[in-house]
């Protein structure tokens, strides 16, 4: 069974920074795409940055652009997401996705997820 798991939410003041990993087990993602997204209440779920196979070519929203570092590290199966100058508006779950194809964006269509980490960003 696959299974994804999120952890390195929590609260952080305007400015901070925050590191997010997600592990994967069941299934080795080395030959696929991966993905970050989030949600805000009363807001749809957007990819934040996904990244190739290879973590040779990554996508990123404009919105964090910049801000976020998106890595992977195939011989862990672990892919991160490094959040730095995080601001408000950044408050939200945070989800990762495999497999997710690269693009002008992120496409999740048959993607497994993890069950979402808390990010929470005080002014």
């Amino acid at each position: 069974e696959v299974h994804l798991v999120e952890s390195g939410g929590g609260l952080v003041q305007v400015g901070g920074s925050l590191r997010l990993a997600c592990a994967a087990s069941g299934f080795t993602f080395d030959d696929y795409g991966r993905g970050w997204f989030r949600q805000a209440p009363g807001k749809e779920r957007e990819g934040v940055s996904c990244i190739t196979r290879s973590g040779s070519s990554a996508y990123y929203a404009g919105s964090v652009k910049g801000r976020f570092t998106i890595s992977r590290d195939n011989a862990e199966n672990t892919v991160y997401l490094q959040m730095d100058n995080l601001t408000p508006e950044d408050t939200a779950v945070y989800y990762c996705a495999a497999p997710v194809v690269v693009g002008f964006g992120c496409h999740y269509a048959a993607a497994y997820w993890g069950q979402g980490t808390q990010v929470t960003v005080s002014s």
